[in-house]
């Protein structure tokens, strides 16, 4: 019997992803902290893994070099970035929070740890 590495993986192969361009978008506020004028964005997690969870369930074909790409996660989860309100905005226009950043990147990385260790158990019980 054939392995659907589809229908044994679920919804976690869209979250792996999610999550590690969620940990792009909170690193790059942290290296910006200090940037006048840099505006914090983060990724609405549930949103971004909605959309790839529809375009998973369409099938495209590519018959036309005109046509879009089937496998174009990234520009789902880009369409869920958003710019985070500040708590407390700075006087040069800077609306990173860093110890809101640090939570929020170290919340996402457990959360990625734990998916990557879900999908470990699945592929030693396949």
């Amino acid at each position: 019997m054939p392995i659907n590495f589809d229908t044994a993986l679920g919804v976690h192969e869209q979250a792996l992803y999610s999550r590690a361009r969620r940990a792009e978008v909170l690193g790059s506020n942290i290296a910006n902290v200090d940037t006048p004028g840099y505006k914090a964005r983060d990724i609405d997690f549930r949103e971004a893994l909605g959309k790839a969870q529809q375009n998973r369930s369409i099938s495209l074909a590519n018959t036309q070099s005109g046509h879009i790409s089937a496998a174009d996660n990234q520009r789902h989860i880009e369409a869920g970035v958003k710019y985070r309100n500040p708590y407390q905005p700075s006087q040069d226009g800077n609306t990173v929070e860093l110890h809101i950043e640090q939570a929020q990147f170290a919340d996402n990385a457990i959360r990625y740890q734990s998916t990557l260790t879900f999908l470990g158990s699945k592929f030693s019980g396949l």
